[in-house]
């Protein structure tokens, strides 16, 4: 646990910041994921089950349920997919302010000490380049699953809509 506050001290107030976006980031995707799993299929199931329970499928009245179902289902599929995509966003932002933070100090200790010290200038460039790298690395992960998710959502309401035929 140490090494990780070590971490932490280096990177500058700002990775609290990516931390805290990354929790909520990797809470959203395991929620998504359990979805498309675990209820997703359910849900498709039961929709298609009700659909079948109808008498007629080919008036405008039963095409006008079969629209709203899907449409609702879409809905459900897509909760929180747009929160995702702006998290993915904001993380390489924060990490570029960790960067501007980091290089503020660097020039700080540069307007201070003339030529500069070298260990106290390290200590920026940390603070200027691991928000940087921690950034991308928590937007590169979410933007697998975001693309994964934009197929699940696809690959399920085609095979809703066919059910419902």
């Amino acid at each position: 646990m140490q090494w990780l506050l070590d971490f932490m001290a280096q990177g500058g107030s700002v990775l609290w910041f990516i931390l805290a976006l990354s929790i909520l980031l990797w809470s959203l995707i395991l929620e998504r994921l359990w979805f498309f799993k675990r209820e997703l299929p359910a849900l498709n199931q039961q929709l298609a089950q009700q659909w079948s329970a109808r008498a007629e499928h080919h008036s405008w009245h039963a095409r006008k349920i079969r629209a709203a179902m899907l449409s609702q289902q879409k809905q459900a599929i897509e909760q929180f997919l747009p929160a995702i995509a702006i998290l993915i966003a904001v993380c390489p932002l924060l990490g570029l302010l960790g960067t501007v933070k980091g290089m503020i100090s660097v020039f700080d200790v540069l307007a201070i000490t003339g030529t500069g010290n070298a260990r106290a200038m390290a200590n920026g460039i940390s603070q200027a380049t691991i928000p940087t790298m921690a950034g991308l690395v928590v937007a590169l992960t979410g933007l697998y699953f975001r693309t994964r998710f934009k197929r699940l959502s696809q690959r399920g309401l085609h095979q809703l809509a066919e059910w419902l035929h």
